[in-house]
């Protein structure tokens, strides 16, 4: 096989001239209690494969919105308060620290805060495959 050959064949094995993608880094994000609202912990890509997280605050007796986070995954982690895990056609799952909660991707739901103090938690979505 003639050096030309062999040049378009790796050029095809390999996926073309494209640039690979970043590799996602390590990262620390602290998320202490800030007061603010929603505090941002990931991005999504290129920052991750495709994870995002965040931290929450709920005022008593607000919600974050009915939403369906599609093709994503979603874990909540309750940091401190009382809230509920939302979903049409169920009861309401009582969220708090020490117990975690899973949305399936395609799964309509919303989050509220089902007490008298700030409901805080991290949410963690992830692309289903």
């Amino acid at each position: 096989m003639d050096a030309r050959k062999r040049i378009v064949i790796a050029f095809v094995v390999l996926g073309g001239c494209a640039s690979p993608r970043p590799r996602p880094a390590v990262k620390v994000a602290p998320f202490g209690s800030t007061g603010e609202p929603y505090v941002e912990l990931l991005r999504g890509p290129p920052e991750t494969a495709s994870m995002q997280s965040g931290v929450v605050a709920l005022e008593p007796g607000k919600t974050v919105g009915a939403h369906d986070t599609e093709d994503y995954e979603e874990m909540v982690i309750p940091l401190e308060g009382r809230g509920e895990l939302r979903i049409p056609g169920r009861a309401p799952i009582a969220l708090a620290p020490g117990v975690a909660a899973y949305a399936p991707p395609h799964t309509p739901h919303d989050i509220a805060n089902a007490g008298e103090t700030v409901f805080r938690y991290v949410f963690v979505a992830a692309k289903a495959r």
